[in-house]
């Protein structure tokens, strides 16, 4: 008689083999005709299951092709977080570009579906803001995160300031991301745009002759 951890095990197994599927078909589809381009139901008949168990694994057709339940994926990342603990304001938002790439990168841009995401989101650029978060919601979510860690107001300036400057990197790095002519990996990206907000962000020296 199998013993009920090793169903639990295999019941795992078969679910995330299904998202997996379900992922895989939404994000071919996305390529192919565009996100208005099929339906739910299209990919379901793929995969072999009803639409109503699609809605068991994701809310919509974009989250299938993102590939990450909402949800379960801000806990995770408010978790790791929080975890890290206050270092001041100054390691804020190296910790959220920290995060966010982690993030990216566990949800399946580099792995062998690499090309075929990447076609989807070149198909529909909208969705890479959708799949970095970058929502007014998370938005709100990740500054009373913020201000959490570092112990103050939801509504204090600092903690919204540190998710503008997180907003405004990622939407840079993802317009140069889908680039035809980019040859740098999302982590590259970002970072790099990083360092330029510090340098020009950063106290000059005073030139000389100048008090």
């Amino acid at each position: 008689m199998m013993n009920s951890a090793t169903e639990v095990t295999r019941r795992s197994q078969k679910m995330r083999h299904t998202a997996t599927h379900l992922t895989t078909v939404a994000r071919r589809l996305t390529a192919e005709r565009g996100l208005n381009g099929f339906t739910v139901e299209e990919v379901c008949d793929e995969v072999d299951i009803s639409r109503r168990t699609f809605f068991n694994y994701f809310p919509s057709k974009e989250d299938a092709i993102i590939g990450v339940q909402p949800e379960e994926d801000l806990r995770r990342f408010s978790d790791e977080f929080l975890a890290r603990g206050s270092g001041g304001w100054a390691t804020v938002v190296d910790d959220l570009v920290e995060l966010v790439i982690a993030h990216f990168e566990s949800a399946g841009v580099h792995t062998a579906e690499h090309a075929q995401l990447m076609s989807a989101l070149e198909r529909e650029p909208k969705l890479l803001f959708k799949f970095m978060g970058v929502t007014r919601e998370r938005d709100r979510q990740a500054m009373a995160l913020v201000a959490q860690r570092e112990n103050v107001a939801v509504d204090d300036p600092r903690a919204e300031a540190a998710l503008n400057v997180l907003s405004i990197l990622l939407r840079s790095t993802g317009e140069h991301y889908l680039l035809s002519e980019n040859t740098h990996d999302f982590s590259t990206l970002l970072h790099e745009r990083l360092a330029a907000m510090r340098a020009v962000l950063a106290p000059e020296s005073p030139r000389k002759g100048n008090p």
